[in-house]
């Protein structure tokens, strides 16, 4: 099955052109109507445009234009520009108008597993009793009503409410029968056949397709409470009067106090007002190592107290906290349809009218009702539709056992077509945590001494570098000599006294300042450089003593994430960061990246995600989620890994990895192709054996009873085959 690749959203092409006129063609007008006078008032706006008219029905600008000022050429690139600055709003647009379908289904999350069993569990005593009475009426009724008051039949009614009121729902509503539409009439034509066993053995087959699919979706939002849940049903809340009292965590309110203690999960979003605490945000941020929270800094729900105690004034609480959120969106991520799943709606709700125009001409030509019931009996809806929404839930379980959280099925299709991977540099590619990698001394000076000198002088810094400094020295086992009070010179470095003796920490610039020479070490300098590590000069008494090289490190199997997404026929892979290019260069020459941009700014970055998409590229876009947040937005999917900000991680990116392993980009990736190509294996057996069954039918060779078997029996394989990815084995891709 193939669906037809549509141009890019911001690609505008020229239709028609002469001199001083052009009509341009782009889609992203189709779904800016709102935006249409903020269009044409920009366009007219520009001296060389004399007129210019925006069709949002047809995607049209008509532009009247001087020709002695400009060409179609240029008018095309200035509409491609204006149009680009309204991209995010077509971009949601297009979003929703494609998730919209022509019928209104049954959402399976409004029954729970537990009922549809309780149901199936009833059609089996059913089953049980009928065979007992053999079709006695418990109802006494005379001629056809009879029929309906057998124990199948009741039972029949009973059990199909949900069905007969989303039917008659989806026919009222929206005008157009559903696939419960369908089911109910084939359910009524069987009762009023007689057949009230047939009518009990549709309900029972379709309760456990439904039953699997409902049960699938389950385990999707228990796997993303467990990952993430908050995980604490009381907490102690401090009282005015400086007393604690225990209280469950639904009565706490904005502005309480929480007090939390070592081995504790805090419940809530909010500020430390008293305390401190070494706190591990895996869950919700992916920062592999616990941090330090001291007084006026925030915290969220979801995470661990490892050691230290925390007095917490709520900021956010109940379903407002970002953990609670984040299960939120996933647990409606079935809302976000996949295109594939859009088109298999559309295309369930177009054949079931065809259902009954076919049992209308079977009995017209035949005059049997059995016939006629089969083609009601027989439809393709509920194994295409089911197969797919158990198909994307189990993906979106799947990934969330394996701390990957997915806003939608759409993005699942999204990845098993992306061919172009873009990454941010800092905090992506690199662990955004600066290490010394090189230290150059001067003669009869050792690297140790020139460390521990550094060290004096930053020691109460809480500048990035001056934490590299103090981590390489405590990883080193040396100690930091007794020191004066430190200066610090914005901008260029800090100075204390060690031993009576000036000890400056800083740039270049510091030290020409304070007249440091430093051309003894020129040469091992220009090689730092040359390797793109930051300069931290260090010097004593006036002379220069050495240069500690500090760099952003590699983020650990970065490498071989590349190259598996390589193999995989991504065709492109950009670096995309705000440092300079010597830096950018080094590591995406380090990487074996196809290019990289260099000191961009957050719009710049998204600006090269539109640019790629407009060329025919399915851009997944790997950031941290804070200054990449429009380039994550613009993307096809966009992947926020590492220590990113929760609020943005939850806003601007698709998913969310909460680990530091990048080898789950390409596990993803596989495991989506292998979502996709299971679903359009659930395709091609509903439709095959469903025509198989409808000729049968037809014909006269295969009675109502069995044509409701082979059609349900369907249904059910598929799903299974669906449920399959339920088990799908990141690592070795198996399902």
């Amino acid at each position: 099955m193939a669906i037809k690749k549509e141009q890019p959203l911001i690609q505008c092409d020229i239709v028609h052109s002469i001199p001083g006129r052009v009509r341009i063609k782009c889609r992203a007008l189709k779904y800016l109507q709102k935006q249409t006078w903020d269009l044409e008032k920009n366009l007219n706006n520009i001296a060389i445009i004399k007129k210019a008219t925006v069709n949002t029905i047809t995607g049209n600008v008509l532009v009247y234009f001087d020709s002695t000022l400009a060409d179609s050429d240029e008018i095309l690139e200035i509409i491609e520009t204006v149009t680009y600055t309204y991209s995010l709003i077509a971009h949601k647009n297009e979003q929703t108008k494609k998730s919209d379908v022509p019928v209104q289904e049954r959402r399976l999350q409004e029954e729970s597993y537990q009922d549809i069993l309780g149901r199936i569990a009833i059609t089996g005593a059913g089953f049980f009793a009928a065979n007992l009475t053999k079709g006695y009426v418990l109802l006494p009724q005379q001629g056809l009503l009879s029929r309906f008051t057998t124990l199948p039949a009741l039972l029949s009614l009973g059990l199909s409410k949900s069905i007969f009121k989303s039917g008659m729902k989806s026919l009222l509503v929206t005008k157009r029968p559903n696939a419960d539409t369908l089911t109910m009439a084939s359910i009524i034509t069987s009762l009023f056949s007689g057949s009230g066993v047939s009518a009990l053995t549709t309900i029972l087959l379709s309760d456990v397709a439904e039953l699997i699919t409902a049960y699938t979706m389950n385990r999707t939002r228990n796997a993303i409470k467990d990952m993430i849940a908050v995980g604490e049903t009381f907490v102690w809340k401090k009282l005015d009067d400086d007393t604690v009292v225990q209280i469950p965590l639904s009565e706490i309110k904005v502005e309480d106090l929480v007090l939390g203690q070592t081995g504790n999960k805090i419940s809530i979003d909010g500020i430390i007002v008293e305390g401190e605490a070494v706190i591990d945000q895996t869950a919700i941020t992916g920062e592999f190592m616990p941090v330090v929270r001291k007084k006026g800094e925030r915290v969220f729900a979801g995470t661990v107290i490892q050691s230290g105690n925390v007095t917490v004034k709520a900021e956010k609480v109940g379903d407002d906290t970002a953990v609670s959120r984040i299960v939120s969106m996933v647990e409606d991520a079935g809302n976000n349809k996949a295109q594939i799943q859009v088109y298999a709606d559309r295309f369930s709700a177009h054949l079931i009218p065809l259902n009954f125009a076919l049992a209308g001409i079977v009995y017209l030509t035949t005059k049997s009702v059995v016939r006629a019931l089969n083609m009601l009996i027989i439809d393709y809806s509920c194994g295409v539709r089911l197969s797919t929404a158990t198909a994307l839930s189990a993906a979106i379980h799947t990934a969330a056992r394996n701390g990957i959280l997915l806003k939608g099925g759409n993005l699942i299709e999204a990845m098993a077509e992306a061919d172009t991977l873009i990454l941010d540099k800092t905090g992506t590619v690199t662990e955004g945590k600066p290490k010394v990698t090189s230290i150059v001394t001067k003669k009869n000076v050792s690297g140790e001494e020139v460390l521990r000198l550094a060290a004096a002088a930053e020691e109460t810094s809480d500048h990035p570098l001056a934490y590299a400094i103090l981590s390489k020295v405590r990883r080193s086992g040396l100690t930091i000599p007794e020191h004066s009070e430190t200066i610090v010179h914005i901008a260029r470095g800090v100075e204390t006294k060690v031993d009576a003796k000036s000890v400056r920490v800083g740039n270049r610039k510091f030290m020409e300042e304070n007249g440091i020479y430093i051309s003894e070490l020129e040469k091992e300098i220009a090689h730092l450089i040359d390797r793109g590590e930051n300069l931290i000069f260090v010097s004593q008494a006036e002379e220069l003593v050495g240069v500690l090289g500090v760099q952003d490190t590699l983020r650990a199997n970065m490498k071989k994430a590349i190259n598996r997404l390589r193999y995989l026929g991504f065709d492109e892979l950009k670096l995309l960061t705000g440092d300079l290019a010597n830096s950018a260069e080094i590591v995406a020459h380090s990487m074996a990246m196809d290019g990289f941009e260099s000191e961009l700014l957050p719009e710049d970055k998204a600006k090269y995600v539109l640019q790629a998409q407009s060329r025919g590229s399915r851009v997944i876009m790997v950031g941290d989620g804070i200054n990449d947040a429009p380039a994550l937005a613009y993307a096809d999917v966009g992947v926020a890994i590492g220590n990113t900000r929760t609020d943005i991680a939850i806003e601007a990116a698709d998913v969310t990895i909460a680990s530091d392993d990048p080898l789950l980009i390409p596990s993803m990736v596989n495991m989506s192709r292998k979502t996709m190509s299971i679903v359009k294996q659930n395709f091609a057996v509903t439709i095959g054996i469903n025509t198989v069954g409808l000729m049968l039918g037809a014909i006269g060779i295969l009675p109502v009873f069995w044509g409701a078997v082979l059609h349900n029996s369907t249904t059910i394989l598929v799903v299974c085959n669906s449920a399959r990815l339920l088990f799908h084995n990141f690592e070795r891709n198996v399902s």
